[in-house]
């Protein structure tokens, strides 16, 4: 029997009538090679079973979480591909400790995920979704126009919550706009900061001067409701939050409070503490909030770039070589991944000599 390097991608990559969801993302590298079998596994209440995905090599992943009953126990599976940078609902650990690699998509997404808080920055500032309902109001809504001017971003602050990957990506878009960049990153290099054009401070100052700020920090026990009652008290009542990061950063109960009582303009959420969000969430209801289900960056070019990191990283464990893009670095030395490398390696010889 002819050897197969088996790739699963998890159900969310399929519609309902059995179609790839996500046409952008080019397979051919992949259905190209004769040696290589594409199936699709659906999770199930949405986490991935293990059971499932015991004959597989790798598994691209999107939304269902990865644990530790999701890896098979015949060692078999040697990698997890992200579509994303974010990996909160995969179990890393587990991943490493089994000889697993996990593989994000931190290039596919800067760009993407930059342009969604610049797209809340401009919305929110004129006021986008208001003077659009204004204006389908007819007469009478052009009648009240005037109520909702614009705020103009030439000298007013912008503070970012993390100026890593994406937040990076922010500054540098922001530099023609004239505003003052802060930020707030403890692991930031000053000299790296500097050269981006923004100015580190301390999180109280961040709080305090910016007019609009923007949360692009990763979720960590450490960023847990980061943006909590007594942070948002220190803002301006005429600032707005944007948070495209990952929703529990911020204490929703505590954001809508200050929203309720006119301590914030307004905000601009593409995620959530629960998501989905159910649909009496008070956010909803309020006209100086704009929201999206997280999926703001969710491009043909987003995709497209993601797909083709997770397809290269497939195609580089079939060579038997460790994939670019790996978030657990240590697993490259683990001796049950380098078994699965050599395994790779020697099924499919060809590739593995390029």
């Amino acid at each position: 029997m002819t050897a197969r390097f088996r790739v699963a991608f998890s159900g969310d990559f399929r519609t309902a009538d059995g179609g790839f969801a996500y046409p952008m993302i080019d397979l051919s590298p992949l259905m190209a090679d004769p040696r290589i079998e594409i199936g699709h596994v659906a999770p199930v209440e949405g986490r991935m079973r293990a059971d499932d995905l015991a004959e597989y090599d790798a598994l691209v992943l999107l939304a269902p979480r990865f644990d530790r009953a999701s890896i098979p126990g015949n060692g078999r599976l040697a990698l997890v591909a992200r579509l994303g940078v974010g990996y909160d609902t995969v179990d890393v650990p587990a991943l490493t400790e089994a000889g697993i690699a996990l593989v994000t998509t931190p290039d596919g997404v800067r760009r993407p995920v930059a342009v969604s808080v610049v797209t809340f920055l401009l919305a929110l500032s004129q006021h986008l979704l208001l003077k659009d309902r204004l204006t389908r109001g007819g007469p009478t809504g052009w009648a009240q126009r005037s109520r909702f001017m614009g705020i103009g971003l030439v000298g007013r602050t912008f503070g970012q919550l993390g100026i890593g990957n994406i937040g990076a990506e922010v500054i540098r878009l922001l530099a023609p706009f004239g505003m003052r960049l802060i930020a707030h990153d403890p692991f930031v290099d000053p000299a790296a900061a500097a050269a981006l054009g923004v100015t580190l401070v301390d999180e109280e100052t961040l709080f305090r001067e910016s007019d609009f700020l923007s949360v692009c920090a990763p979720r960590s026990p450490v960023t847990h409701h980061f943006v909590d009652a007594r942070r948002l008290a220190l803002m301006k009542p005429t600032a707005f939050l944007i948070n495209t990061a990952r929703g529990p950063i911020v204490d929703e109960a505590a954001l809508i409070a200050a929203l309720r009582a006119g301590r914030l303009a307004g905000a601009g959420l593409d995620v959530f503490e629960t998501a989905p969000s159910p649909a009496d969430n008070p956010l909803f209801s309020m006209e100086n909030v704009i929201v999206s289900p997280h999926a703001l960056c969710w491009t043909d070019q987003c995709f497209a770039g993601n797909g083709a990191v997770d397809v290269a990283a497939c195609l580089a464990v079939m060579r038997g070589e460790v994939p670019g893009g790996l978030l657990n670095r240590e697993v490259a030395d683990h001796p049950a991944f380098r078994e699965r490398l050599a395994r790779c390696a020697r099924l499919f010889p060809a590739a593995a000599g390029g």
